[in-house]
């Protein structure tokens, strides 16, 4: 199903090393297909098969998969705490994974991307990838 910024995703890791998502990315992405099928924007026969498609690549191993952990919840937690980061709590637990486990974050959310290069001022370093909404922060 192509999105808006779906060929500089596939660029992005053409020739690196397998995408990793976590547990949260996996029910955001079924959730973004029931809210276009409430919407009226995808089929549910559309949905059910992208949503097929995505379930066969998660267990050929498409992705590596990330189970978030206790650290995982606990770094998300301290995050909101700071109290100066307009956190969604999904966004605070991708930001802790990403950080924890030292992945790259590839997002298309703007203030995703926003929230992780205010972290850059704990030491975090960021690379932005495209100047539009999509985002690649290296942690």
């Amino acid at each position: 199903m192509p999105e808006t910024y779906s060929r500089q995703v596939q660029t992005h890791f053409a020739g690196n090393l397998q995408p990793i998502i976590s547990s949260l990315a996996e029910v955001e992405v079924l959730s973004v297909f029931s809210r276009l099928v409430r919407t009226q924007s995808l089929t549910l026969d559309a949905a059910k098969q992208v949503a097929d498609i995505f379930t066969t690549h998660l267990e050929q191993g498409l992705y590596g998969r990330l189970n978030l952990q206790m650290r995982h919840y606990r770094q998300a937690r301290d995050y909101i705490a700071r109290f100066d980061l307009p956190l969604k709590s999904p966004d605070a637990l991708h930001l802790a994974a990403v950080a924890l486990e030292q992945l790259p974050l590839v997002t298309a959310d703007g203030q995703l991307a926003r929230n992780a290069a205010r972290l850059v001022q704990l030491g975090v370093d960021t690379t932005a990838v495209n100047q539009a909404r999509y985002s690649c922060t290296s942690w």
